[in-house]
């Protein structure tokens, strides 16, 4: 929706909350209190009438949340401390891959593939900062397979700067 056509709903909104607010200043509970949230905060709700960029919802914050929430449970049963800072990496390591828009799930099949075989003082390579550049220096075919060799690559990618500033190797 047009933020001109909701600026009259959102006006008329809060031109009601302040009559109904004296109504229940005496009482206590959830409609007091959604009140004078609204109130107190009527500044940062109408937010996105001065800024177009501001989104009317906070779903991409739910759903960023929504995982750390269906975890926390299992996570209280790592087994160790060991093990929960292994878990910990590996979340670490699926964030970063969606945030470098790699799906997590290809990136770790590869990965738990190539790790053996990757000369270890090369290891940054594998990160998913790295990821896009290393895996066009791969052969997609030797990839595909389940099972098999894979060429490394001889000549080092260089990781010293950021991606964007650099040329593809290759």
């Amino acid at each position: 929706m047009r933020a001109a056509f909701l600026k009259p709903h959102v006006d008329s909104f809060f031109e009601w909350v302040e009559q109904q607010r004296p109504t229940f200043k005496g009482e206590r509970g959830f409609v007091r209190s959604a009140l004078e949230y609204s109130h107190n905060q009527k500044h940062a709700l109408v937010r996105f009438f001065d800024d177009g960029r501001l989104v009317l919802t906070n779903n991409g914050a739910e759903r960023a949340i929504k995982r750390v929430a269906l975890g926390r449970k299992a996570w209280l049963f790592c087994g160790s401390d060991d093990h929960a800072k292994s878990t910990a990496a590996l979340f670490s390591l699926v964030a970063s891959a969606r945030l470098h828009a790699i799906d997590p799930e290809e990136y770790l099949r590869c990965l738990i593939r190539l790790v053996p075989l990757w000369p270890q003082d090369r290891m940054l390579e594998l990160a998913p900062l790295f990821w896009k550049r290393t895996l066009a220096r791969l052969d997609p075919i030797a990839l595909l397979a389940e099972l098999g060799p894979i060429q490394i690559p001889v000549e080092p990618l260089d990781t010293s700067g950021s991606p964007e500033q650099q040329t593809p190797a290759g």
